[in-house]
């Protein structure tokens, strides 16, 4: 079953967090993760709301979980510590 990875951000260092950005989509899209939604309009109902919003879906919870340990996410990641405010869930779609 596909997964979808979920990210709601605040971005704080634009230049550092432009750096997690470069490095994080080549790692995503290498473990099968493709982009929905990444930066585009919404509605905020429910919650705290964050100016960025990211959707990717990935071919399993697993292969979603695999990217985020990856060597080559987590590296990508250090440029995001201290330049974002994140919130991330790995959420397994149903089947249709």
């Amino acid at each position: 079953m596909t997964a979808l990875w979920i990210a709601h951000v605040n971005v704080t260092d634009t230049e550092a967090y432009g750096r997690y950005a470069q490095l994080a989509g080549p790692a995503i899209a290498a473990h099968g993760g493709a982009f929905l939604a990444r930066g585009s309009r919404y509605m905020q109902l429910e919650g705290k709301e964050r100016a960025r919003n990211v959707v990717a879906r990935f071919p399993s919870l697993e292969a979603a979980v695999a990217c985020y340990n990856s060597p080559e996410y987590q590296a990508a990641l250090e440029h995001a510590k201290g330049a974002a405010e994140r919130d991330l869930v790995i959420v397994e779609e149903n089947p249709a």
